[in-house]
């Protein structure tokens, strides 16, 4: 199963496996990742999930559509360049072994 790794604000690693078609979000809260919170179920309407996608990837991945930029806005830390929300990032084979780091509060 592809994996991504996921980076603590305290530097942890954790390595999570995200099966083709379901969301970053879907993957870390499944698995019970404290630092993904994911409270409107991955609709785009919290940025509780919000992540940095590190440059290697950030480029693989679509566009965010409106409703996730608005969200971007609303994030409880920094929002930056690579900020996403993990709800809209979706594993595709071109996701595989990719990198995000995790800030340091959603909420």
């Amino acid at each position: 199963m592809p994996q991504v790794t996921l980076i603590s604000a305290a530097g942890q690693i954790t390595v999570l496996e995200v099966a083709y078609g379901q969301s970053l979000m879907q993957a870390a809260v499944s698995s019970g990742y404290k630092g993904i919170v994911g409270e409107c179920g991955g609709s785009a309407m919290c940025a509780t999930c919000h992540v940095y996608v590190d440059a290697e990837f950030k480029h693989r991945l679509p566009a965010p559509l409106e409703t996730e930029l608005e969200m971007l806005e609303c994030t409880a830390d920094e929002r930056r360049s690579e900020s996403r929300l993990s709800c809209q990032i979706k594993m595709a084979p071109e996701l595989e072994g990719m990198t995000v780091r995790v800030p340091e509060r959603q909420q």
